[in-house]
C-alpha cells in the first residue's frame, strides 16, 4: 500500500517538480526547458517510486515492531524516531539514484532517461548516482521524525479540535501517555 501510494504523489506531482529543478538549473528556466517537456525524466521516478515508498514502509514497520516489543511505553517516542531513521536510510538508497537521474533528465529534455544514465555512470561511476545522499539522508531523516511523531501522536490521541499549539504545549503528556500498537 505505502508503494502505491509514494508512486501515485510522486507521479501526480512531478509537473511541478519539473518546474522547480528548471528554476534552480544553471543554466536558466527557459535554457533547461520551460514548460516544454514537463515529463521529462518521469520514467526514472516511476521506477524509483514504488521500490523507494515500500522499502521505507518495510524497514520503518520491521524496526518498530522488533524494537516495540523490548521497550517501555515512555520509549515507544525513541522507537519510532530509530525505525523511521533507518526507513529513509534504506529508501534513500533507491530514491537518491533515481532522483539524480531524473533531476538531470528534467534540466536538460534534450536528452533522455537511457542516456543520462549512461552518460552518468560513464562519467563519474556508480558512486555519481549517490551524489547527494548524506545531505539527502539527513534532510529527510529530521523531517520525517518530526511527522511521524506528530502522526504517532495525534493517532492515539485523535481529538481533531487540539491545535498545533495545544500539541505542542502537551507533548510531554503525549510521550508519557504513548503506547506500542
Amino acid at each position: 500500500a505505502g508503494g502505491c501510494a509514494g508512486m501515485c504523489v510522486d507521479l501526480t506531482l512531478f509537473p511541478l517538480d519539473t518546474i522547480k529543478t528548471r528554476l534552480q538549473s544553471q543554466q536558466g528556466f527557459y535554457k533547461a526547458g520551460g514548460f516544454r517537456g514537463i515529463y521529462a525524466g518521469v520514467p526514472s521516478a516511476a521506477l524509483g517510486s514504488f521500490p523507494n515508498a515500500a522499502a521505507f514502509f518495510v524497514t520503518y514497520e520491521t524496526v518498530k515492531s522488533l524494537l516495540g516489543s523490548s521497550v517501555s511505553p515512555y520509549m515507544a517516542p525513541v522507537t519510532h524516531m530509530v525505525a523511521a531513521s533507518l526507513g529513509e536510510i534504506v529508501a534513500c538508497l533507491i530514491r537518491v539514484p533515481t532522483e539524480v537521474i531524473k533531476q538531470r533528465t528534467q534540466a536538460c529534455p534534450s536528452s533522455n532517461t537511457y542516456r543520462i544514465l549512461l552518460g552518468t555512470l560513464r562519467e563519474e561511476g556508480f558512486m555519481g548516482l549517490y551524489r547527494g545522499y548524506n545531505s539527502t539522508v539527513l534532510r529527510e531523516v529530521r523531517l520525517l521524525i518530526a511527522i511521524l511523531l506528530l502522526f504517532e501522536c495525534f493517532h492515539l490521541n485523535p481529538d481533531s479540535t487540539m491545535s498545533v499549539t495545544q500539541f505542542l504545549n502537551t507533548k510531554q503528556k503525549c510521550a508519557f501517555k504513548y503506547k506500542m500498537d
